[in-house]
């Protein structure tokens, strides 16, 4: 570790994609799998330091996850983008605002215009719904902030033609439902000591990377370590594909727990 590096405590609350793994009614082996590490909630990470945690997205399955993992208080939000298994759970906020008022979120321009005309009763100013959580917007751009002392910088990418916001939080960097990223944007990547990126499949998709060009990019960048994320049954079972990757990489699975 770096002087003066936050040590980070990442646990991955989801590693899988829109759908889930099992998707509904799905009869494919790997959702059938009776291997823990093949049953994957939508995804999302929680990282602590200092005594503070925050969320990385906060999908449909948050609830869930709070509950799995036993954690009794947030303070916080980083949002990627407003696709639903990224954004649905912001109302399960709820219990947490109990606790410290209204939620800090952090989020791009598009993502809080999509977050306010689908949550009007949580960002209305009049005639506010009593039971909603009150939210805190911070808009973020292209700039690095501190978030409790701890160097935050934007990673922008594309999400086929969705620009999308990622986050390098120190050397730790959390990228999802990428398909294409500048270089310029790739430059900010220098020097991870981990990576997280998605690979959704072996097969090519529209708008995320699949395994090749997943692991393109990780010889790309060179973190020290890395760890894939946002994972369909169409990549195959945890076991199998975790033997064929190189040192270094690895199929992150839903309760990991990484230090950095």
């Amino acid at each position: 570790m770096k002087k003066n590096q936050k040590q980070l405590n990442v646990t991955f609350l989801g590693t899988g994609t829109s759908q889930g793994i099992p998707m509904i009614a799905s009869k494919d082996p790997v959702c059938l799998s009776k291997d823990s590490k093949d049953k994957r909630l939508r995804s999302s990470v929680l990282i602590s330091w200092d005594n503070v945690s925050y969320v990385i997205d906060c999908g449909p399955d948050f609830r869930q996850q709070m509950l799995r993992e036993e954690i009794p208080l947030i303070h916080g939000v980083l949002f990627t983008h407003e696709h639903s298994d990224h954004t649905a759970g912001l109302d399960d906020l709820r219990p947490y605002c109990y606790k410290i008022g209204e939620m800090p979120i952090y989020v791009n321009k598009q993502t809080l215009a999509s977050l306010t005309q689908r949550f009007a009763y949580i960002f209305s100013k009049e005639n506010k719904y009593p039971g909603a959580p009150g939210v805190q917007p911070h808009l973020v751009g292209k700039d690095s902030f501190l978030l409790n002392d701890a160097l935050i910088t934007p990673i922008e990418a594309l999400h086929g033609k969705l620009p999308i916001t990622s986050y390098r939080i120190e050397d730790f960097a959390y990228l999802t439902d990428v398909k294409s990223i500048s270089a310029l944007e790739k430059e900010k990547l220098k020097n991870l000591e981990v990576l997280v990126v998605n690979a959704l499949r072996i097969e090519e998709h529209p708008t995320h990377f699949n395994l090749q060009e997943a692991l393109d990019f990780v010889s790309e960048i060179q973190p020290k370590k890395t760890y894939f994320t946002h994972i369909s049954h169409k990549l195959g079972f945890h076991e199998e594909v975790s033997k064929a990757l190189p040192n270094n990489v690895f199929l992150a699975f839903d309760g990991l727990k990484i230090k950095i």
